[in-house]
């Protein structure tokens, strides 16, 4: 899930406190103004990466794989750290969002990056609008098409209408804190085989590189790799100086979304090891809500249900904003105010309509949108190494980091791999090639 982003605060400066008489006013108001924003960016990246999509393809790969999917997490959070801490740092060192970094690296980039983001972004909030009508279907037992469209709908009025917003970010944060409460005791008492799971997290019975690709891409693939630090430029903590503070930042929401990916899965292994089957291929298929319903009766179907839905209607707007920004790489226009505004609906119309004209099942929806977009991911990883092997002097420093490039390679190389693997399974899931 994840959050409409705010307005950009601001600047003050201290002769205009000054004259204002405010003293050291400014310097306060402006601590206060980055720790809320670096505070949103971990929170972002951090919700982003545990939305509907990876929620759904948890339950789907662990009741396919079982114990073995382990792996695949293990190597998400790896991949994550690699990935998050070089975008995080090369971002706020340079000061530009990723489109204009990638373009004054290698002309043309920026908007060859921007395309994907968009796509991606589209993908995803396919998946998003979705996983709406799962989560409504679970609450109040509609028809899904019906909940993606109400879902759709009441995410383009939320946008438009600010205080709405504010209020969505308060339901979904409280929301949130109650899916990792309602995750931990579905964890508890379902007792997975912790044991097994920590064995396969190194040694699997098998590798499936789908379900790796898919993973990844659900978790740091498309917007996500680049929201957090995005948002993290708005605290003005910008250039080398401040690396290690953005360093620390990254890490606590990778903490935070490995320990919350873990959980949930064995929470869902917990449900399938007590052999208890899950739909996987009907039109209203819901395997995690499944699992929950196994666990907590048909209350706790209806309290994921809720979380599920209020995670998808933010993710629906933050994954549109977030895309819609890129735009700007294509028109000055789009940087702000309305046409900023007006793409970002057509962007969820678009995704909305494209969601109600496709046949598939929204939980294979939700899966495949995670492999797209971690098909795209090593082409955006390239571009930043080229960045930090050969131009570091756009991230305001004579020598980018060795180990940062070598684990952010080595992650690179391990994308492109997978995703060369992975292509056929991942266009299979929504019938196309096999």
């Amino acid at each position: 899930m994840s959050h409409a982003p705010e307005s950009q605060p601001p600047e003050s400066s201290s002769s205009d406190a000054t004259a204002s008489g405010l003293g050291n006013a400014p310097s306060e108001i402006g601590s206060k103004i980055s720790r809320s924003a670096i505070i949103g960016a971990i929170f972002l990246m951090a919700t982003s990466a545990i939305g509907p999509g990876f929620i759904t393809q948890t339950a789907t790969f662990t009741a396919q794989m079982g114990a073995a999917f382990a792996f695949a997490i293990f190597v998400s959070i790896l991949i994550d750290i690699a990935i998050q801490l070089n975008i995080w740092r090369m971002v706020t060192s340079s000061g530009k969002r990723a489109a204009q970094l990638a373009s004054s690296a290698v002309p043309g980039s920026g908007i060859l990056l921007s395309i994907l983001i968009v796509i991606g972004g589209l993908a995803f909030n396919i998946g998003n609008i979705a996983g709406g009508g799962l989560g409504l279907n679970a609450l109040l037992g509609i028809d899904p098409k019906l909940g993606g469209l109400l879902t759709g709908v009441l995410a383009i009025g939320i946008f438009l209408f600010k205080r709405a917003g504010k209020v969505v970010d308060t339901v979904v944060l409280v929301l949130g804190i109650g899916m990792i409460i309602l995750t931990c005791i579905v964890a508890i008492v379902s007792n997975p085989p912790v044991g097994e799971a920590i064995k396969q997290s190194f040694v699997p019975d098998t590798i499936n590189f789908a379900t790796v690709t898919t993973i990844v891409g659900g978790t740091v693939g498309g917007y996500i790799t680049y929201s957090g630090a995005h948002r993290y430029l708005d605290s003005g903590k910008t250039g080398p100086e401040n690396a290690g503070s953005v360093m620390r930042s990254a890490l606590s929401g990778i903490i935070v979304t490995g320990v919350m990916r873990y959980v949930l899965f064995l929470a869902i292994l917990g449900v399938v090891a007590s052999d208890v089957a899950l739909d996987l291929d009907s039109s209203v298929a819901n395997p995690a809500g499944q699992a929950f319903a196994a666990v907590l009766g048909d209350a706790g179907m209806r309290i994921f249900g809720a979380i599920f839905w209020a995670a998808a209607l933010s993710s629906v707007i933050g994954a549109a904003y977030t895309s819609a920004t890129f735009l700007s790489a294509f028109s000055k226009r789009l940087e702000g105010g309305w046409p900023l505004q007006l793409a970002t609906v057509a962007f969820i119309v678009v995704s909305l309509i494209v969601y109600l004209v496709l046949g598939t099942a929204p939980a294979t929806l939700l899966v495949f949108v995670g492999g797209f977009n971690g098909l795209i991911l090593p082409i955006g990883l390239t571009i930043f190494m080229y960045i930090g092997w050969f131009r570091p002097r756009l991230l305001r420093t004579d020598s980018y980091p060795k180990w940062l490039l070598i684990i952010g390679t080595a992650a690179t190389l391990v994308t492109w791999y997978t995703a060369t693997q992975s292509i056929g399974p991942i266009f299979a899931m929504i019938g196309i090639g096999g």
